[in-house]
């Protein structure tokens, strides 16, 4: 059995879970997430926790039934705080703004690039370089920051590009005369 699997989940005071046979829903103050539990593994909800549990001492069920756990743990977290993700734009001219449902990037290219922004996400650009994106589902907020990175990812020589929030970018020396 897994030991991630074994632990309860919190429910706080602001958030619905409900089981319906596989489909576990999730309702709170920043939004609504839906998902399918894996084959083998079950819900509950037993006042303000909900546990997980598997119901095959398989090998797939075992590591299933940790990761239901952890995934319906993100569920909760995501709609009672929401996930949030950093991105810092680095070169000269390189800059963002938001743009109704767009987000427009300018990064040296000759055309400005627009990403469209996802429904239940929330991008704000502050200092036309610092890109905030807010959600309440973990996953999609990681695949917009990764979607958005991946239009200039930092070059190692000048450092120009797009980064996380504390990212390091190992660095390397230019040619020299000799």
């Amino acid at each position: 059995m897994s030991r991630i699997g074994k632990k309860p989940i919190e429910i706080p005071a602001k958030v619905k879970v409900a089981v319906e046979g596989r489909h576990v829903k999730v309702e709170g103050p920043k939004g609504r997430l839906d998902w399918e539990l894996p084959a083998k593994v079950v819900a509950k909800v037993d006042g303000t926790r909900v546990s997980i549990s598997s119901t095959d001492d398989a090998r797939d069920a075992k590591a299933k039934h940790g990761l239901a756990r952890s995934l319906v743990h993100n569920m909760v977290v995501g709609v009672s705080d929401g996930f949030q993700k950093k991105l810092e734009i680095q070169g000269v001219g390189f800059k963002a703004a938001v743009q109704g449902k767009n987000l427009n990037l300018s990064l040296g290219f000759s055309h400005p690039i627009l990403f469209p922004i996802p429904a239940d996400i929330k991008i704000a650009v502050t200092e036309n370089t610092q890109i905030q994106i807010d959600g309440p589902d973990k996953q999609k907020v990681g695949e917009v920051a990764a979607s958005i990175r991946r239009y200039y990812p930092p070059e190692p020589y000048k450092g120009k590009g797009i980064r996380y929030a504390g990212e390091h970018v190992r660095r390397k020396e230019g040619k020299t005369v000799q």
